[in-house]
């Protein structure tokens, strides 16, 4: 508080009244600069100068543990399922014909090996943006640790029970294993859908670094599936042994995920950024304290309709973004042949593990990594829009290279060197732009908004998965 000088002399400025004398005024001056009681209200006092007598303090994330954990948990959002769709072979193994009475297609599988990968798609794509798309509306009547708990556990659970399915023997009911596994795929992607909303929530209360670490590990994912496919390839392990060992990792991931979690929420650091108040059908702050009522909270009521105001075009953005990545990834990318002749090894067996699968998720990462130096302010929102709208031309560059089999569209691109170039400049676009987006949203939204602007940007991206994956249905049909 300030300090006040008398203008006059030393013997003025004492107080010479009686203790025990009444006074007009409870104060030693006729008037106080600073304070002025209010009438009709004990001991409230209106300060007048508002700046705080300290800075703000703020926990450090020590040794980067929160940064690391987020990581963590943006690489085990998708690392299961990248899993689950990397042991194709496996799923071929399980549902091959046995007899003779089982009809064969003109590709030489059974029924059930050839409507496997299509009812998966559906059984994974609906679901998941169904909850993509719900989950911004009941996020906040669930709490935090229930849904980051409880989408973790029902992952480990269902990969545990795929995981000993492999040593089972399911020849005698493949039909009955084919449903089941089916259910597993669903219930797997809800869980999958619930902790992305859940996690790109939360880290929107944080500052960017660590959405973009987040978004990081979503890319990480990509590549240590990738990784394992080739490795397996390599050591020549066999499809129930290559099954064995992926559905292991992805078990092991869970754990780590939920102990890392777990950690994380106990921190004076997590809490200090993320924790979580009261609610009655709406968002509760702290009270701030007034002359009026000192003990009545401010309530905030979220508006989801202001909300997507702003951050439509980023979210459009983003849409569009995974619109163009799956209508030809990895629908049309799987099918692309190598050129090169005379080395049926890199031909047959490397090129798409190598080429499609891991230098685009590499390409992917690296794409993320570069958005945090190659920034662009949120407010110039066009420049996303158009790096957004510039990714459409990859569809006819990718669909122009050597896809087989092909019956309409020619070959301009029999090339490898050329696809690879396109692939890399596909991976790094998609990642810089998807990280990006990510970063500038919760910056343009108040404070009490981010946690529900970030899962309805969650909810944009898995949309654009999916219309991307229905689209690409159809472009396989033009090639």
């Amino acid at each position: 508080m300030e300090s006040i000088v008398p203008t006059t002399s030393m013997d003025s400025a004492v107080n010479t009244r009686p203790l025990l004398q009444k006074s007009e005024s409870d104060s030693d001056f006729d008037e106080d600069p600073i304070a002025i009681r209010k009438e009709g209200i004990d001991e409230e006092i209106d300060i007048k100068d508002t700046r705080p007598l300290f800075n703000n303090w703020e926990p450090a994330d020590r040794y980067q543990i929160g940064y690391i954990i987020f990581y963590i948990l943006g690489t085990v959002i998708l690392l299961p399922w990248f899993f689950f769709i990397t042991a194709e072979e496996y799923w071929m193994y399980k549902f091959r014909p046995l007899s003779a009475n089982v009809t064969i297609t003109e590709n030489g599988r059974s029924e059930l090996q050839a409507s496997f990968t299509s009812y998966m798609t559906l059984a994974a794509t609906v679901p998941s943006t169904l909850f993509l798309i719900i989950n911004p509306l009941i996020n906040h009547k669930i709490s935090l640790n229930i849904r980051m708990h409880g989408s973790l556990v029902t992952m480990l659970i269902l990969f545990i029970v795929t995981t000993v399915f492999v040593k089972v023997d399911t020849d005698h009911w493949q039909e009955e294993f084919f449903l089941v596994t089916l259910g597993i795929v669903i219930l797997l992607n809800i869980a999958s859908a619930i902790l992305q909303s859940a996690v790109f929530g939360v880290v929107g209360r944080f500052p960017s670094k660590y959405i973009a670490g987040t978004m990081r590990g979503l890319a990480l994912g990509g590549i240590i599936a990738a990784t394992a496919k080739i490795v397996s390839l390599f050591v020549g392990a066999s499809p129930a042994i290559s099954a064995l060992a992926y559905f292991i990792m992805a078990d092991a991931f869970i754990v780590i995920s939920i102990l890392a979690y777990m950690f994380l929420a106990s921190t004076l650091f997590f809490k200090f950024h993320c924790e979580e108040l009261p609610r009655h059908g709406s968002i509760q702050y702290e009270p701030v304290h007034t002359v009026e009522k000192p003990s009545s909270p401010i309530i905030r009521d979220i508006s989801y309709t202001a909300i997507l105001k702003k951050i439509w075009v980023h979210g459009m953005s983003l849409w569009y973004c995974f619109v163009v990545m799956f209508t030809v990834y990895p629908a049309v990318t799987v099918l692309i042949k190598s050129t090169t002749v005379g080395n049926p090894t890199w031909t047959d067996v490397y090129f798409v593990p190598v080429v499609t699968f891991l230098l685009y998720s590499v390409c992917d990462y690296a794409g993320r990594i570069i958005s945090a130096y190659l920034t662009i302010s949120e407010k110039r929102t066009w420049w996303i829009v158009t790096i957004s709208l510039a990714r459409t031309g990859f569809i006819p560059l990718i669909m122009f290279c050597n896809a087989q089999p092909r019956q309409h569209l020619p070959v301009l691109f029999n090339s490898d060197t050329l696809y690879i170039i396109i692939m890399i400049a596909f991976g790094l676009s998609n990642g810089y732009l998807a990280n990006l987006t990510f970063i500038s949203v919760p910056k343009i939204v108040a404070s009490h908004e981010q946690e529900v602007a970030s899962t309805m940007l969650a909810a944009f991206l898995g949309v654009g998965i999916a219309f991307g994956s229905i689209i690409s249905l159809l472009i396989v049909t033009l090639l």
